[in-house]
């Protein structure tokens, strides 16, 4: 069986629970941990994003760096 089809609980404080299903109201999500679960997967995506990509200020240190090398004109 496929670690997506496996579930597991998490505690979060009840007033913290209540403002989410507040939140929710209206929205798309059809439970507190659907719309936990989505904001969880959000900021991980950002995490691994920020983590792989180069900023453009890293970009031209690196092109810079390769021109005095001399690998690039």
């Amino acid at each position: 069986m496929s670690d997506e089809k496996k579930y597991t609980t998490v505690s979060i404080p009840t007033p913290l629970f209540k403002k989410i299903e507040e939140r929710i109201k209206g929205t798309g999500f059809t439970s507190v941990s659907s719309y936990v679960t989505y904001v969880l997967r959000e900021i991980i995506a950002e995490d691994e994003e920020s983590e792989e990509a180069f900023s453009k200020e890293d970009e031209e240190r690196v092109k810079e760096r390769l021109r005095a090398l001399g690998y690039l004109d």
